[in-house]
């Protein structure tokens, strides 16, 4: 849904009024569209969201409960059987399971009302919460890292059954989290990373399994640290990832789903625009990118004629890029002049 500000009286706002500093600063015009994509539309939009958040909490409230399961499993399999793997795993569940509660906690956070002191509300809980998920797990990839060195340079006998047994236990605990949080994995970005992370752990236990399976057949000892090292592999990148895309959010770096050369193209083949400038493209949060541009109208274009470019503006932005919230200023093109900052 596409929501314009209604044109300006033709007596102008007081943000229009002439100011001493410049005789064009009634020309600029600033103007702010939402686009709010609302299931079924109307007011039932709210609720659906609503109904959709509730959910997807239910859903990562099992996951948690699962995967604090198989953290105690995990941890005595490891006392029990002197697994390297293991206790590198269960250190990994540990993030996963603080990745949870941190994305709980952020899922109610942003749900709180936007005030003037937090005019984006507390978007942004999200994308701290993710930076310091990626940091702790590149902590622990590298203290699993050199674990499994030293191990690799003076093996010990480990417990393969016991580690077989917790493996394949961890396993089936992540199938079922996957199950649980497969029919919320398009809600929304955190249920899908959720659900990422969860498929990325059973590859881990693959890696268990298949060490303890080694271990108990050929007597392999280094089998436990090289799965150590698999693990390692497995979360590194992983965490280098989600670290780089939340520090490009905080650095407000234009998302990589947006083309700016493309969407200023778009702008600039509206009617009666002829030039687009101090163009800005963010992301307030994952899922809330946000727009501003300064655009050029030509003299002709009077009231009426400025609402059909804003309201033109505001569909480009929200049906050819993934851009929710979009505000432009209409400028007459001897504005310029007095423009001393280039953004």
């Amino acid at each position: 849904m596409l929501r314009t500000l209604p044109s300006p009286p033709p007596g102008g706002t007081e943000s229009e009024k002439p100011t001493p500093a410049s005789s064009h600063v009634d020309e600029a015009v600033a103007h702010s569209h939402d686009h709010a994509h609302l299931p079924g539309g109307g007011q039932d939009g709210h609720s659906h969201d609503h109904s959709h958040a509730t959910a997807s909490t239910t859903r990562l409230g099992w996951a948690l409960a699962v995967t604090g399961t198989v953290i105690a499993a995990e941890l005595l399999g490891a006392f029990w059987s002197g697994s390297l793997s293991l206790a590198a795993d269960a250190g990994h569940m540990v993030v996963d399971a603080s990745g949870l509660v941190i994305a709980l906690i952020a899922a109610h956070l942003t749900r709180r009302p936007r005030d003037d002191k937090r005019t984006w509300g507390w978007a942004r809980s999200e994308v701290l919460a993710a930076a310091l998920q990626a940091g702790m797990l590149l902590i622990i990839s590298v203290m699993v890292a050199w674990e499994a060195a030293w191990s690799l340079a003076s093996p010990t006998h480990v417990e393969a059954g016991p580690m077989l047994l917790v493996g394949v236990i961890g396993l089936l605990a992540n199938v079922v989290s996957l199950a649980i949080l497969a029919g919320g994995r398009d809600a929304n970005l955190n249920m899908k990373a959720a659900f990422l992370e969860v498929a990325n752990d059973a590859l881990g236990y693959l890696a268990v399994i298949v060490a303890a399976g080694a271990e108990w057949a050929f007597g392999w000892t280094r089998a436990d640290a090289i799965a150590s090292l698999l693990i390692a592999i497995l979360m590194a990148p992983r965490a280098l990832t989600l670290l780089r895309r939340s520090v490009a959010i905080l650095m407000e770096e234009t998302p990589a789903s947006v083309d700016m050369g493309e969407l200023r193209t778009h702008m600039m083949g509206v009617d009666g625009v002829i030039d687009v400038h101090d163009l800005h493209v963010a992301a307030v949060s994952s899922h809330l990118v946000t727009v501003t541009a300064h655009v050029t109208v030509t003299h002709e274009a009077d009231g009426p004629c400025r609402d059909r470019i804003v309201h033109e503006l505001g569909e480009c932005a929200c049906h050819h890029f993934p851009i929710a919230h979009s505000t432009f200023q209409l400028e007459c093109p001897e504005h310029a002049s007095h423009e001393h900052i280039e953004h």
